[in-house]
């Protein structure tokens, strides 16, 4: 007998962490560039832009009290206070797409990524999976620091001691990828998304519903 079987995944939410330099940020843009099931969640911050980057692509740039504002209403899913600027991810960019069966990429600091992974909101601790770049010695650390280039020796400096601490907390993610390539990294996180998203709690079906998304035959 064949019946109609309508399937809809409901999406993940990517934590994705790792010392600046470890290429998280590259990782998740990436993939959402690539992959129509993917967006990349757009910080906001308070600091000013960088040369080349821009309001709402690479993050919302706010002011420190319209920030606080949007704190106080609730606005935030995560936030917090990193070299005297305010970052945070807003619920916007997050839950209407888990619910939409889409993935949500973020690049958090291990501060803001423990507050996302203690979430108490049922959303959220269902889709959450938790990712940790690490790269694979100091020099290669210190050698991707500086080739930024944006930033003063005083400035990496303080990101190095800050990326020192950071490394330290690997092992409280599920998953760690030690970073190699570029392409080498992008399998591995290509390879851990495509897994999550074959986890059958995921999944949630209709029998009979062909507006759904996929049909199977049994």
């Amino acid at each position: 007998m064949n019946r109609e079987l309508a399937l809809q995944r409901s999406g993940i939410l990517c934590v994705v962490s790792g010392p600046s330099g470890s290429g998280k940020t590259t990782l998740c843009k990436a993939l959402s560039s690539q992959d129509p099931s993917s967006v990349y969640a757009v910080s906001a911050t308070t600091r000013p832009p960088r040369p080349g980057e821009r309001d709402g692509k690479d993050y919302y740039f706010l002011g420190r009290e319209e920030f606080e504002l949007r704190c106080t209403k609730g606005d935030f899913l995560e936030f917090a206070e990193v070299y005297g600027h305010l970052y945070g991810t807003l619920k916007s960019e997050v839950i209407g797409h888990i619910l939409e069966g889409r993935d949500v990429l973020m690049d958090l600091d291990v501060q803001g990524a423990q507050i996302v992974k203690h979430c108490e909101d049922p959303v959220i601790q269902d889709a959450a999976v938790d990712i940790f770049i690490l790269p694979p010695n100091e020099e290669e650390l210190i050698r991707r620091l500086n080739h930024r280039a944006t930033e003063s020796p005083e400035q990496r400096e303080l990101r190095l001691r800050h990326a020192r601490d950071e490394m330290g907390h690997w092992s409280d993610y599920t998953y760690c990828i030690v970073s190699g390539t570029k392409e080498d990294d992008f399998a591995a996180f290509q390879s851990i998304i495509q897994g999550e998203r074959c986890r059958s709690r995921r999944l949630c079906g209709n029998i009979g519903d062909p507006d759904r998304q996929v049909e199977l035959e049994l």
